[in-house]
């Protein structure tokens, strides 16, 4: 399932959501502290795949420039966010977490903002869902897949993520 930034379907309840200002967020100020939070164990089901070791290799992408995450606040409060690695124009979404109602939609939405301003034309979603569907994502074939990544991994991106607050 892959979005495509100028795809991104925000919806009326989003839309509200962000209006009210109630969330806050940021890129690339907590990365550690979001990918601890992606790997803890879910209500709905066991642990994640993300072990320790997982864990020092996303860190030590993220210090070298490809590693990125998305936060999200309220009253300074980390409640959600998401965190990928970006390869030439394109973004691999690789885990979110929520702790607070559409805390997780408010970062996608953040992350689309980021892309576009990177020139970053398409985001890995990975699984598909019913929920990635009503934002806008769509399933592909496996060869389109790889089309995509053959056109797009391959380039150079515009701008250079920064820690920057919205």
């Amino acid at each position: 399932m892959v979005l495509f930034p100028n795809e991104f379907v925000l919806s009326r309840s989003l839309k509200k959501t962000l209006r009210t200002k109630i969330f806050s967020t940021r890129v690339d100020t907590a990365f550690s502290t979001v990918i601890k939070a992606c790997a803890a164990p879910r209500r709905s089901g066991p642990d994640t795949w993300l072990n320790e070791r997982m864990i020092e290799a996303y860190e030590a992408l993220h210090l070298i420039g490809y590693g990125h995450c998305v936060e999200t606040y309220c009253a300074d409060q980390l409640v959600g966010g998401l965190y990928g690695l970006q390869l030439g124009q394109v973004f691999f979404g690789e885990s979110m977490f929520s702790l607070q109602t559409d805390a997780s939609k408010v970062a996608l939405s953040r992350l689309v903002d980021e892309c576009k301003i990177r020139d970053i034309e398409l985001i890995d979603c990975q699984l598909a869902s019913n929920h990635l569907a009503s934002l806008g994502a769509r399933e592909v074939s496996r060869s389109a897949f790889v089309d995509y990544l053959n056109r797009y991994a391959r380039r150079i991106a515009s701008g250079i993520w920064a820690n920057a607050s919205g």
